[in-house]
């Protein structure tokens, strides 16, 4: 109807305005009797109601035809009728925001489109809606008509009145209803076209999957056509390339091969030319050697020409010219064993200084026969006119022999220094003692006495064992061990305490104890280790030091197992042992089995590298104020009494050898030119000493020692030995 189509509109601009976006609750009406009491006041509409009311209604209804208006006041008067009308008053009641508008579309268009589409639809249902909206009334003011007949009577005027504001209300709700039935078709219809459209998006997005998957495989499948391709044009170009490698690998090969024949046939030429060179120079060093072994012979008879009588001066000049041509001969060898085999030049130099000898051995008879034959003559002259003066002729007495210049030759001593010697007895003597105060305790067969004897043994000994090369710091804290026994302070060894005044004797026997390891270690240790010479040696030089006995009964023992250290090299006694002699220098003998002459050399060498050690340094932590007990004085004493006695075969060439290397930097330091001119002296007197008494089979250790020293004069120092104990060492 078209009334009620402007009905509508109304209510769609009420529903729009201010007063219509306002929240409201219907379930007021039905929260009971407080509610109903609060309404005894006259309801009231919005102000906006009623000037919809005024102005609104009374357009819509003068465009309405006859017959809607008809209809209209037929449905107006039936609303007014008294039985329609509640009898208690009806609070206005505002739009719910919660109410539903149109469908929730993302542009509004959809909503707009479906409104279109159902609005013939509800217009033909409006008057079933707006029955339904009198039936709703009707049942609320039945609902509300029990409140009261008193009250109905007094507000029933009113009510009356306000029959326009409850048809407004019915609108209303039956707008609402239409909104609602509106919105709930259009979602349906909303619903089924997106289910529509995601079902058609599936099946898209399935196609496209799909030819995507077959896109995919393809692509894989060319890819790997392409790479199968590649990979076997690769391969065949690598057979080609190894095929030619292979090629020029063969030509190579045999390149190669042929070089490596010529080089095999001139290294077999080159053997073959140094075997002829060494042949050569063989023959010619053996001939250099019997030249120079004629020449001395020869040289001896020309000193041994006149000895008797008073040399002259063409005499004396031969004898030069000879010792001339001896150290002429001496020189072209040493140059030869430095450099290799003899020359031809070399030899021919050899024999002509052989025949010049023999010239000048010639020269010197035929003086010495005019001479002799002079001398006769004189002799016959004197005698006849000694006969002619006196009827008796007296015979005069020879003058006694001597040697050339008129002195005899004087050889290096065989024996050592008195002093020397008084001292090596001194400490013999004072180890003997020591062995005698402590004898109680060893010779004691008491368990518990014997348990104090190990015990202390333990102490003395296993601290002396670990002794390394590690590190500054564990070297102190067995130094700090040692001290503190020797000090009469208990320590811990095997887990338990020991002290030297468990026993009078302790004290004796642990002292005697430490220095017979000391020089235990240098015997296995450091002939074994020639490094561990200097932590022994430090730690030793520090308890003598501190603990001047011990330093004494170290000596005492190294010179006990090592004569040659004093030096004294001890002579055969008529109806000793040979065996007690062997003992004496210093062999071990076993079942009547000396020791082999490598090992023998190898223990001495060892104990020589300690004392070299001991003499040259000082414990770092003690007090620098006293002077070392046994410092690098007595090396240089030891020293120069070596080269004052003769050499003994091996044994004099290797601890010269063990000294030098150990303590040589230390000496050089000290005595600088004087230590240097010991070192001439070494190589040009002593050399020849030790050479000539050394066979062939025991030249190892002389040519070792000859080329330190050289090496040593020529660079003008003596390198510092290896594993001597830096300040790094001390901080570790």
């Amino acid at each position: 109807m078209p009334s009620e189509s402007r009905c509508w509109e109304t209510l769609q601009a009420l529903r729009s305005s201010d007063k219509g976006r306002l929240c409201y609750h219907r379930d007021w009406l039905l929260r009971g009797e407080d509610v109903l009491e609060e309404c005894v006041s006259t309801p009231q509409l919005s102000s906006y109601a009623g000037w919809v009311v005024d102005h609104v209604l009374p357009h819509t209804q003068e465009n309405l035809s006859p017959s809607e208006t008809s209809t209209s006041s037929r449905s107006t008067s039936g609303l007014d009728q008294p039985s329609f009308v509640p009898k208690s008053p009806i609070r206005s009641l505002a739009f719910s925001p919660a109410s539903p508008r149109t469908p929730a579309t993302p542009d509004g268009t959809k909503g707009k489109r479906e409104s279109q589409h159902t609005e013939p639809m509800l217009l033909q249902s409006s008057r079933g809606i707006k029955v339904e909206g009198c039936i709703r009334m009707y049942e609320l003011v039945h609902r509300m008509r029990g409140a009261g007949k008193r009250e109905s009577q007094h507000t029933e005027p009113m009510l009356l009145q306000s029959s326009r504001g409850i048809k407004v209300e019915g609108c209303i709700r039956m707008y609402e209803l239409v909104h609602r039935m509106r919105g709930a078709e259009g979602l349906r219809l909303w619903q089924e076209e997106q289910e529509r459209k995601v079902r058609a998006l599936s099946e898209m997005a399935s196609e496209q999957l799909k030819r995507f998957d077959e896109r995919k495989e393809l692509k894989h499948h060319k890819e790997f056509q392409d790479l199968r391709e590649m990979m076997e044009k690769s391969s065949r170009e690598a057979l080609g390339q190894q095929e030619k490698l292979k090629a020029e690998h063969r030509h190579r090969a045999k390149i190669l091969n042929l070089k490596l024949w010529e080089a095999e046939q001139q290294r077999l030429k080159r053997v073959e030319q140094e075997r002829l060179r060494r042949e050569e120079g063989q023959v010619r060093l053996r001939s250099l050697y019997a030249a120079q072994e004629e020449l001395l012979h020869l040289n001896q008879q020309l000193d041994s020409v006149g000895q008797h009588r008073d040399l002259k001066v063409d005499l004396l000049a031969l004898r030069s010219r000879g010792n001339q041509l001896c150290g002429l001969i001496s020189g072209i060898i040493r140059t030869t064993s430095e450099n290799g085999f003899p020359t031809a030049e070399d030899q021919a130099v050899a024999e002509s200084a052989l025949q010049e000898m023999r010239d000048l051995l010639a020269d010197a008879r035929a003086c010495e026969d005019k001479r002799r034959q002079e001398e006769e003559e004189a002799q016959v002259k004197r005698q006849e006119a000694q006969a002619q003066q006196r009827p008796e002729v007296r015979k005069e007495c020879p003058a006694p022999s001597q040697g050339p210049g008129g002195k005899r030759s004087e050889d290096l001593q065989v024996k050592v220094q008195d002093s020397t010697m008084q001292w090596y007895q001194q400490l013999q003597e004072a180890s003997r003692q020591c062995v005698l105060a402590f004898e109680g305790l060893t010779s004691s067969k008491d368990s518990q006495v014997k348990k104090i004897k190990m015990d202390l043994q333990k102490a003395a000994t296993i601290p002396v064992s670990q002794i390394s090369t590690i590190a500054g710091s564990k070297l102190k804290e067995i130094f700090d061990k040692i001290h503190n026994l020797l000090s009469g302070k208990p320590v811990q060894s095997g887990g338990r305490s020991v002290s030297v005044t468990l026993n009078p004797q302790g004290l004796d026997f642990v002292q005697y104890k430490l220095a017979e390891k000391f020089v235990k270690q240098g015997e296995e240790e450091v002939a074994s280790h020639h490094e561990a010479a200097f932590p022994i040696a430090v730690v030793a030089s520090g308890i003598w030091e501190l603990h001047p006995r011990v330093g004494d009964l170290i000596l005492a023992h190294l010179h006990k197992n090592c004569p040659y250290s004093v030096p004294f090299y001890p002579a055969f006694r008529e109806g000793m042992a040979l065996e007690d002699y062997q003992r004496m220098l210093g062999y071990q003998v076993k079942d009547s089995k000396v020791e082999q002459q490598d090992n023998f050399l190898k223990r001495m060498s060892g104990m020589m590298r300690l004392y070299a050690a001991i003499i040259q340094l000082r414990w770092p932590y003690g007090t620098r104020q006293e002077v070392h007990p046994h410092g690098l004085n007595h090396g240089w004493r030891w020293l120069a009494q070596i080269l004052n006695m003769e050499p003994l075969s091996d044994v004099t060439a290797t601890l010269l050898f063990d000294f030098l290397e150990v303590c040589g930097n230390a000496l050089m330091k000290q005595y600088q030119a004087q230590f240097w001119k010991m070192m001439l002296l070494i190589k040009e007197d002593y050399f020849p000493r030790i050479e000539a008494i050394t066979s062939s089979g025991q030249m190892g250790s002389f040519i070792r020692l000859k080329q330190f020293l050289e090496k040593c004069l020529q660079r003008k120092e003596i390198p510092v030995p290896k594993g001597f104990l830096t300040s790094s060492f001390w901080r570790s």
